[in-house]
């Protein structure tokens, strides 16, 4: 209970001016916003160029044209996603001590919420999604080597968790968003926003890929 009052105490601190005592936290915690938000931006104008730049791969039948697209898919998560992954790791977790006592966050739905999410997020992209995209990379290069599409290339391409993750990272970060603009006080949002985003996921991942599925040559004379 302790906690949970000094947490939502934090939140009410947080709300219109710096949270904490002393010069040096006045100064500190407008630039960990700046940095937060940064971070968020990064992250989000990543994964949507992410996502803009599979759906054109799927669309493309054209062997360069798809290779293209696959790394700007690299370019997106290493340029964008990770950086600003990483600045939001670095930032969130110094406000959550500074501004919200440690873990007494927890105490907290919508932050623990976006803790939680956020998480799963950053384990989720770098051990499941970014990884299948880097292989995928690999792999149409060699394609584009060898002169034709390889069967190994078709099997990734097909593949059907990597590309359920991928449609996830969207709107899980929309939720985050939502929890952090909305602040509620229980974990209703949390958790009707994370069912819609694995509905969402799952009806991409079920979608998209039989409306464009994996149909590239190399045109004669490319």
């Amino acid at each position: 209970m302790e906690a949970s009052r000094r947490a939502r105490q934090g939140t009410a601190d947080a709300g219109s001016r710096p949270p904490g005592r002393g010069r040096g936290h006045a100064i500190t915690y407008p630039i960990l916003r700046f940095v937060h938000l940064l971070g968020l931006t990064l992250m989000g104008a990543g994964l949507i160029g992410v996502w803009y730049a599979d759906l054109r791969s799927r669309q493309v039948r054209d062997l360069p044209l798809f290779a293209e697209h696959i790394w700007q898919i690299a370019v997106f998560y290493d340029g964008l996603v990770v950086p600003g992954a990483l600045l939001l790791l670095g930032s969130g977790t110094w406000l959550i001590v500074m501004v919200y006592g440690g873990w007494a966050f927890l105490g907290l739905p919508w932050l623990a919420g976006m803790v939680a999410l956020f998480a799963f997020e950053f384990i989720e992209g770098n051990t499941i999604t970014r990884r299948y995209f880097m292989r995928l990379r690999r792999l149409t290069t060699a394609a584009l080597a060898q002169g034709s599409t390889t069967q190994e290339l078709e099997r990734a391409r097909g593949e059907h968790l990597p590309t359920f993750t991928h449609f996830l990272d969207l709107p899980i970060l929309f939720v985050i968003v939502a929890l952090g603009a909305m602040r509620p006080d229980t974990w209703a949002l949390f958790l009707v926003g994370t069912i819609l985003a694995l509905v969402a996921a799952t009806v991409l991942a079920l979608v998209i890929p039989r409306m464009y599925p994996f149909q590239v040559v190399v045109k004669a004379g490319a």
